[in-house]
C-alpha cells in the first residue's frame, strides 16, 4: 500500500504526481503484463543476452 504524505496547503496535482511516480517504481503494471502470458525461460534468457549485446555495442561506440 502506498502512502503519500500531503502537507497542509500542498497542491493536489503535486501529490498525484508523487503517487504516480511511486506507483511506477513499484513495477506493478510491468509485472501484470508479464504474467498475462507464459514465456519460456529460454526465450527470457535469449532476450537478456540480446539486450546485453546491444548495450555493449552502444557503450563501445561511445568510447
Amino acid at each position: 500500500m502506498l502512502i503519500i504524505p500531503v502537507k497542509e496547503g500542498e497542491n493536489i496535482e503535486r501529490a498525484l504526481k508523487k503517487f504516480k511516480k511511486k506507483f511506477d517504481r513499484t513495477g506493478v503494471i510491468k509485472e501484470l503484463r508479464a504474467r498475462q502470458a507464459f514465456i519460456k525461460p529460454s526465450i527470457i534468457n535469449r532476450k537478456q543476452k540480446l539486450k546485453a549485446v546491444y548495450i555493449n555495442k552502444i557503450r563501445s561506440e561511445q568510447e
